[in-house]
């Protein structure tokens, strides 16, 4: 019989089927009560999907499984696509208190695979509501239960013991989940943290206990019978490649909703034996079960492999054909092992990696596009932040996060771009006062600025993480002098400039309005407040996009921060960026004839560089007026900065003044959106 407080038991019995039973997994139900969510998960759809969902009219790539909790049950849900925006933009959560929620029978994927239908995940949520803190719903009893110790709510059976498993995608036909927020990191126990070994034993002691191994073909006499026309080479290959990992990718997802495929993902290696360098692309399952345990300076074995004409060559139209290796799970299951370099005979040994180091120094005469190796240590986080980007396989949200170290060698920081590189646990130990190593960054520079961000193969070390000791750069020159300049730094005064998240634009805007809608380059030209308002009601959880739009100033006020909420700030960067505690955090106000809804946006407004030297840009000269600090974005740094007094008593200048002002907007979650003017050009008559 059904626990007397399941409110999951009573909203399925409200609804009779035409039979007069209450057959769970086939059977519908509206649960008024509040029930929590506990989990979330997203996956490609594929070509089921109009199985699944035959009135659904969507034309986003995810889908959403939850597991929901009245406090005595628990049930695996799959989210209608219609209700994913709520998820996109962070409104629904792991956490979220739930009312109203419609459940409908559905179809399961994994039926026949040995999962229960009304156990695990028969139904979908049609519709639901999100309690808000103030919507007079009371869910700390919910938030208080542990909800992996709840049994499963089915069919039949009141109390279900049994651990369905692994949780796997309901509505699709994957083997792996996919990040909230990005494609490119490995999630969940299915990405192997160490090697697979063939008897089931520690891989990492087999390897040890190896033998000499020699190699039987080399990367070069591969590449010469490929060109040669030989037929053994284009089939499978089952000679022993005795190999260098020189640098590693990030993972790629490839999944499409018109092709089925459990493990949709590819990674390749830069490898070299001696002889030549070649890619060595991991595909699919191979990527689940060897991605997180190979790193650059590994030497590998390496058969049962196939032989194909390079990415590169056949797309570029090279002139020299190069070849990859493609190492697949079957047809053929290629044979990879780990090997200690005792193992390998010497005459055999590939070469170690070479790294090219460049200094904070060094990099202000580096070129651009130009690929560096740095190490440094982290002054300023920031907050990861999304963007979008059209490529191969479609608009992407990209996630990112600037980054600012110092090595001592100049007194600007070394600022990074720094896009996922499939290591999660990395990033998320990248915080303020670690020391970082990246490997294969790109130059990007500009006129008085640049910065590094990823290549096709970079990768990021820090402290923490037990990645240093292992690596091949501990001994090199640079890496040792930054270690001796670290040793002399007072720790108390590099705290004091550790600075962590927060509002960060770079690289500077032009101060030239002219110089600005050139740099544009197609860019869509001045919105509307309707125009912006609908942009901005496209935007996704933590996705940026400037935007340019024509206003006047009404009004210019002063408040402290934390003053009326509902008001658009132009707020010091140095007061969100302070690491004192005590801090007396000051911003300005600004209101636009066509202002947004107040409950959907608040507007940030940087006037000055904060510690660290962020922005880096050129040193501002100008008078300091209303319209020299609005084309600058910033007060002059030859004179203090004007009070709130001042600028009050000189809005005047303003008065009837048409600007065309550039706005950085984020959104935050929820119903909240960050807004930053970051440049306003006058316009001239």
């Amino acid at each position: 019989m059904a626990a007397t407080g399941c409110a999951l038991r009573r909203a399925f019995s409200r609804c009779p089927q035409p039979n007069g039973e209450h057959s769970v997994p086939d059977s519908s139900g509206l649960c008024r009560e509040p029930l929590l969510l506990t989990s979330l998960q997203r996956y490609g759809k594929d070509l089921g999907f109009p199985v699944f969902f035959p009135r659904a009219i969507y034309a986003g790539e995810s889908l959403y499984d939850a597991t929901i909790t009245d406090g005595n049950r628990r049930l695996r849900v799959t989210l209608d696509p219609g209700l994913n925006g709520l998820v996109e933009r962070n409104y629904l959560r792991c956490g979220s208190l739930l009312r109203n929620v419609s459940l409908a029978p559905g179809v399961c994927v994994r039926e026949g695979c040995g999962v229960d239908r009304g156990t695990y995940g028969g139904h979908r949520i049609e519709s639901l509501e999100v309690v808000m803190e103030e919507g007079g719903v009371d869910g700390s009893s919910l938030r208080g239960v542990d909800a992996a110790c709840l049994p499963w709510f089915g069919a039949g059976a009141d109390v279900r013991e049994m651990d369905p498993g692994p949780l796997m995608p309901l509505r699709a036909d994957r083997a792996l989940f996919l990040p909230l927020w990005n494609n490119t990191d490995p999630i969940g126990p299915a990405w192997r943290d160490t090697p697979p070994s063939p008897h089931g034993a520690d891989a990492g002691a087999e390897s040890e206990e190896m033998e000499e191994v020699r190699a039987t073909v080399t990367l070069r006499k591969l590449q010469e019978a490929f060109l040669s026309g030989c037929h053994s080479i284009r089939s499978t290959v089952r000679k022993t490649l005795v190999v260098r990992i020189i640098n590693k990718s990030n993972l790629m997802y490839y999944g499409k909703s018109d092709r089925n495929c459990e493990c949709p993902y590819k990674a390749s290696l830069q490898v070299c034996d001696g002889s030549a360098m070649v890619c060595v692309v991991l595909w699919n399952s191979v990527c689940a079960d060897w991605y997180r345990s190979l790193r650059p300076g590994q030497i590998l074995s390496l058969s049962h492999y196939r032989v194909k004409e390079s990415y590169d060559s056949r797309t570029t139209h090279s002139h020299v054909t190069e070849i990859e290796l493609s190492v697949n799970s079957r047809n053929p299951s290629a044979q990879i092992h780990i090997l200690p370099e005792s193992s390998v005979s010497p005459d055999c040994l590939p070469p170690k990696p070479d790294y090219s180091f460049y200094s904070g120094n060094d990099l202000l005469s580096c070129p651009h596009a130009n690929l560096c190796d740095v190490i440094g240590l982290v002054m300023f986080a920031g907050r990861s932040e999304r963007m979008r980007s059209k490529g191969v396989q479609g608009v992407e949200l990209l996630e990112y996060r600037w980054l600012g170290l110092e090595d001592g060698t100049t007194d600007q920081p070394i600022m990074v771009k720094l896009f996922s590189t499939s290591q999660p646990e990395t990033h998320r130990k990248t915080v303020p006062l670690c020391v970082l190593v990246c490997t294969r960054l790109k130059m990007v520079r500009g006129e008085g600025w640049y910065y590094l961000t990823n290549s096709n193969y970079t990768q990021v070390y820090c402290t923490g993480s037990g990645h240093h000791s292992k690596m091949h750069y501990k001994k090199l020159r640079p890496v040792r002098q930054f270690l001796q300049w670290m040793q002399s730094l007072d720790d108390r005064q590099v705290l004091s400039r550790a600075v962590i998240g927060g509002f960060f634009s770079y690289p500077p805007l032009p101060v030239s309005l002219e110089t600005y809608m050139k740099n544009r380059k197609g860019e869509p030209g001045l919105l509307s407040g309707a125009e912006l308002q609908r942009e901005m009601e496209r935007l996704h959880y933590r996705e940026t996009h400037s935007y340019c739009i024509q206003a006047t100033v009404s009004m210019v006020t002063h408040c402290r921060r934390g003053e009326e909420e509902l008001s658009l700030f132009w707020t010091d960067r140095r007061t969100i960026l302070s690491s004192s505690p005590q801090s007396s955090p000051s911003s300005s106000r600004l209101y636009c004839p066509r202002p947004l809804p107040p409950d959907t946006c608040r507007k940030t407004w940087t006037q000055s560089p904060p510690p660290l030297g962020l922005p880096l840009s050129p040193a501002l000269s100008h008078p300091n007026t209303w319209s020299s600090i609005l084309t600058h974005g910033a007060f002059s740094t030859h004179t203090p900065p004007p009070g709130p007094a001042d600028l009050i008593a000189t809005a005047t200048q303003l008065a009837n003044q048409r600007l065309v002002c550039v706005l950085e907007a984020c959104h935050l979650g929820g119903n909240r959106t960050e807004i930053v003017l970051t440049r306003a050009y006058p316009l001239r008559d």
